[in-house]
C-alpha cells in the first residue's frame, strides 16, 4: 500500500511517499481504508521536532532519539472499514467511519490503518463527507474538551484568541451553539471567516488590543498560545475562566499559581480517549449546526506542499488530504 513516511526530523522534505505492507488487523482491530487525513499543527511540530526546550530530553526519549519511532504522521482520518478481527462486535465491513489515531501515535499518512475497536473511532453519518469527519477528532474534540471544562453557559462572554485556526474555528461555532457571545480575535485576512462563522464581534489583533479595551470576559480561549497571558487574566472577569490549549511548561506553572492566587480558574491538557464525543460532533455536523472550516485539500502525492502550506502558519481552520 501507498504511505507517506519520515525517518529523520526536519523540514516537508523529510515526507517520503512510498510502498510498505499493508496491515491485518488484530483480534481487537478494525482495518480502515483511508478516504481523508489531514495535516494539522501537531503533525508539523512532530516532523520537525519543534518542542519547547525543557521538553527535549523527554520529547526525544518518547517519540525517538536519532529518527522517529512511528515512521508515519497522521492523527485523524475517515474511511471505511475493509475488515475486523475476530473479537470486534461493534463495526462490521463496509462501514463508514472516522477516527483519531493520535492515541495510537498516528499513522493516517496511509491507505490503510488498523485502530483497536475500542479507540477514538466512531460511525460517520451519510451526511457528513468524508472531509468534514477527518476533521473533527482532533480540532473539534479539542475545543469541545475545553468549553466543556469552562462549564460555559448561555449569555456568557467569550473570546476565542486564534479563532480562524482549525481549534479556533470550531471553538467560534460550539460557544455559539451553547449560548455565548463570542468574540473572535483573529488577523486581517480573516476576519470575513471568523464572521461568517457567528462571532458576535471579531477583533483584527494587528489594529486593537482587546487586553487595552476595558472588556472583560467570562472565558478566554487561547487556541493557540499565542495570546499574552498577564493580559488575559486582567481581562477575565472575578470569576472567569482562562482556558489554554498549548500550555508549555512555563504557562502550566503560570496558570497553575493564577488559580492558588486568584478566584480564576485554569484548564490546560486535553480531552480524554472517548468516542462519545466524536458521536456528538458528527450529529452537529449532519444537523447543520456545525461546519468544519476546510482550507485546502491536496492528494497524498502532494503531502510536502501541503505541509509547506501549513508551516507557513496562515492555514484557515483545516487542511485535508484525500487518498482516493
Amino acid at each position: 500500500m501507498k504511505a507517506v513516511v519520515y525517518t529523520k526530523y526536519g523540514s516537508p522534505d523529510v515526507l517520503h511517499l512510498t510502498e510498505i505492507e499493508k496491515p491485518k488487523p488484530k483480534d481487537n482491530e478494525v482495518l480502515i481504508k483511508v478516504c481523508t487525513t489531514t495535516v494539522t499543527v501537531a503533525d508539523v511540530r512532530l516532523r520537525g521536532f519543534r518542542v519547547p526546550p525543557s521538553f527535549w530530553i523527554p520529547a526525544r526519549i518518547a517519540l525517538g532519539i536519532t529518527k522517529p519511532k512511528k515512521a508515519i504522521l497522521g492523527m485523524e482520518l475517515a474511511g471505511e472499514v475493509e475488515a475486523v478481527g475476530p473479537a470486534v462486535t461493534r463495526f462490521k465491513e463496509g462501514d463508514q467511519v472516522f477516527a483519531s489515531t493520535f492515541e495510537d501515535s498516528s499513522g493516517a499518512y496511509a491507505e490503510y490503518v488498523c485502530l483497536p475497536e475500542d479507540g477514538l473511532l466512531a460511525f460517520r453519518s451519510a451526511h457528513v463527507s468524508c472531509a468534514e469527519a477527518a476533521t473533527l477528532p482532533l480540532g473539534g474534540r479539542t475545543a469541545l474538551y475545553f468549553l466543556r471544562e469552562a462549564h460555559i453557559k448561555n449569555g456568557q462572554k467569550i473570546l476565542v484568541y486564534g479563532a480562524s485556526g482549525s481549534v479556533g474555528t470550531f471553538a467560534v461555532q460550539l460557544a455559539k451553539f451553547f449560548g455565548a457571545h463570542v468574540t473572535g480575535v483573529c488577523s486581517t485576512a480573516n476576519v470575513d471567516l471568523v464572521r461568517s462563522l457567528g462571532a458576535d464581534k471579531v477583533i483584527d489583533y494587528t489594529q486593537e488590543d482587546f487586553t487595552q479595551n476595558g472588556e472583560r470576559y467570562d472565558i478566554i480561549f487561547d487556541t493557540v498560545g499565542k495570546a499574552p497571558y498577564a493580559g488575559c487574566v486582567n481581562a477575565l472577569t472575578e470569576d472567569g475562566v482562562l482556558l489554554h490549549a498549548v500550555a508549555v511548561p512555563g504557562v502550566s506553572l503560570r496558570m497553575k499559581w493564577t488559580a492558588m492566587t486568584t478566584g480564576k480558574k485554569t484548564v490546560g491538557g486535553g480531552p480524554q480517549k472517548s468516542s462519545d464525543d466524536l458521536i456528538f460532533l458528527n450529529d452537529l455536523v449532519e444537523a447543520g449546526k456545525l461546519k468544519p472550516v476546510i482550507d485546502r485539500c491536496y492528494p497524498l502525492e502532494q503531502i510536502v506542499e501541503a505541509h509547506r502550506y501549513v508551516d507557513t502558519g496562515r492555514k484557515k481552520g483545516n487542511v485535508v488530504i484525500t487518498l482516493n
